[in-house]
């Protein structure tokens, strides 16, 4: 509520019960619909301003989404729909199979945070993206664990 929670250089004030009562303004069912959950903390100023900045540029980044699209376009084009995101029950059982390890990680993930059916298909669906992304035929375990990370961001607090 006091809007510092999780800022580099404000501290919060909120107790943790005053935390999850105003984060629970946004039910379970609701949050079960939205694919990602991601934190975004406030950058620093010598973040904004720095002009040796590190990391990928936004035309390589831009690359890897198209090629990644492209290739979702063509998975799915006998489907009739072009991307992960709009993948059925019966696609992802054909396209989002993931070996044992992978499989068994998301299993324990599923248990363990009482994620529910709709998560688990949604857990799939952007792990095949991040596989797509990766540029790699098959889901991996880094995959699934990345995409667990997605969806359990409001189970932390």
């Amino acid at each position: 509520p006091c809007g510092n929670f999780g800022h580099a250089d404000k501290e919060c004030i909120c107790t943790p019960h005053q935390v999850r009562k105003y984060r629970a303004k946004l039910s379970e069912p609701l949050l079960d619909r939205i694919d990602l959950h991601l934190e975004v903390p406030a950058l620093k100023i010598s973040e904004l301003t720095d002009e040796d900045k590190k990391g990928e540029p936004s035309s390589a980044i831009r690359k890897r989404v198209i090629k990644a699209r492209n290739i979702q376009k063509s998975r799915l084009s006998e489907f009739n729909i072009y991307c992960n995101g709009q993948m059925g029950a019966k696609e992802i059982k054909k396209f989002c199979n993931p070996d044992k390890k992978s499989k068994d990680l998301l299993t324990n993930a599923i248990k363990k945070l009482n994620l529910s059916a709709r998560a688990y298909d949604k857990i799939l669906k952007i792990s095949r993206t991040i596989a797509d992304l990766d540029n790699k035929e098959n889901i991996e375990p880094l995959h699934i664990a990345e995409a667990i990370q997605y969806r359990n961001l409001d189970r932390l607090y």
